[in-house]
């Protein structure tokens, strides 16, 4: 996040949680001439269509009164979907024991990507139980040699 997003996110936040959702990302960016200001929330078992309405309504009155941002923008409310990126600490806590999928920087073992269970974790490290074409194995991967990190949905 850049400077504004930051400052944005740690205004918003309070507010998003008073209204019992988790505030994943702000993102403040350009998409040709338009300006796009998105909030991405969620809370367990997911963000609905209701959600986003509500969380939009409540937002866009403090963006007004907070009067951070100069110019015309469009406001979007969304999920950040089931295949989200992982960015925090809360969000491996609420991953473990659930689908992830890791993409490293280079070769761990001949392999570079693992779609998986998240078994375990800490500062320096994630361990993955996947599944290759004939059994299962586990992975134990530097989280600074972690290229991509997100959810996975699992079938």
């Amino acid at each position: 996040m850049n400077k504004k997003e930051l400052h944005i996110f740690e205004l918003a936040e309070p507010v998003v949680e008073s209204l019992d959702y988790s505030l994943i990302e702000v993102e403040y960016k350009k998409e040709g001439k338009d300006w796009f200001l998105r909030f991405y929330l969620d809370k367990p078992g997911g963000i609905t269509l209701d959600d986003c309405v509500r969380g939009s309504e409540v937002l866009a009155e403090k963006l007004d009164e907070w009067d951070i941002i100069d110019g015309h923008y469009f406001l979007d409310v969304s999920s950040p979907g089931a295949e989200r990126p992982i960015k925090t600490e809360k969000d491996l806590e609420t991953t473990l024991n659930n689908g992830i999928y890791v993409k490293t920087y280079q070769h761990i073992d001949g392999e570079q990507e693992w779609t998986g269970i998240l078994t375990e974790y800490d500062d320096s490290s994630v361990t993955i139980k996947y599944r290759d074409k004939t059994r299962e194995k586990t992975v134990t991967v530097d989280r600074d040699k972690i290229a991509v990190i997100r959810k996975a949905v699992l079938v």
